[in-house]
């Protein structure tokens, strides 16, 4: 089947690409956690990996489709109940078109600190600080859709979730947009991490340099748009290379 100019296949396809590169940048948990999408201008269609398969083993054509009452309305495969009670409920009510979860290991590191906030201590830190949420109640396990909500009520307008004693979860418009808001969380928390552990005293920026930073340049080379799939795109490539398969 010709899939050129398929938006839905197009969308598998970063979402398997995603997943496997979870794994290539050390984001994953195997199995566990959950990537999910909305399917192109569908209400209540969201694509996962089947529940079972290895991240790395992630490919277009095996992802599968499933609505809020826990349906697997497409493909082969069962679906895990965190991706029903936390990712369903997060779409539908922030809008988002992608949800990513995870319990990525330097970001996770920080949540289970007593105070597990992230410090705008570099540029990076700095563009994604106001953008964080934090959940400061672990309530155990995700065994229903009320979860989700109780999440989404605590994410409001902003795109990251700190979750202490569990993870993070990030949302975004596009696959590329919140991957890259992943990766780059891991990092910084990494950098906190490694900075603190040297004892010394950390050199925050202040709010008024936060805020500066937060603001677009005007002359900027590249909208944050074309960054983001100018990124994806090369992350694929590496994909192709050291990884190949997502695409099938």
């Amino acid at each position: 089947m010709n899939h050129e100019n398929d938006e839905d296949w197009r969308v598998r396809v970063h979402l398997a690409a995603a997943n496997r590169l979870a794994v290539y940048d050390d984001l994953e948990e195997g199995i566990d956690n959950h990537f999910t999408v909305r399917v192109p201008n569908k209400e209540d269609r969201y694509l996962v990996l089947p529940f079972g398969q290895h991240w790395s083993e992630a490919k277009a054509s095996d992802l599968i489709v499933f609505n809020e009452a826990g349906d697997v309305l497409e493909g082969n495969g069962t679906l895990e109940l965190s991706a029903l009670s936390i990712h369903a409920p997060l779409h539908r009510i922030t809008g988002a078109n992608v949800v990513l979860h995870t319990h990525q290991t330097w970001a996770l590191a920080l949540n289970m600190m007593e105070d597990n906030r992230l410090l705008p201590g570099s540029q990076t830190a700095a563009f994604l600080t106001p953008y964080i949420a934090y959940d400061d109640g672990y309530a155990g396990l995700a065994a229903s859709v009320s979860e989700g909500e109780r999440l989404a009520a605590i994410l409001g307008t902003k795109q990251i979730l700190f979750m202490k004693n569990h993870g993070v979860l990030v949302i975004g418009e596009t696959i590329a947009q919140a991957y890259r808001r992943l990766y780059k969380l891991e990092r910084v928390c990494r950098a906190q991490i490694l900075a603190m552990s040297t004892g010394r005293p950390l050199a925050v920026l202040d709010e008024a340099t936060v805020e500066k930073v937060s603001r677009p340049n005007p002359r900027n080379s590249h909208s944050q748009e074309e960054r983001e799939a100018l990124y994806f795109a090369a992350m694929m490539r590496v994909l192709d290379r050291e990884m190949p398969g997502y695409a099938d």
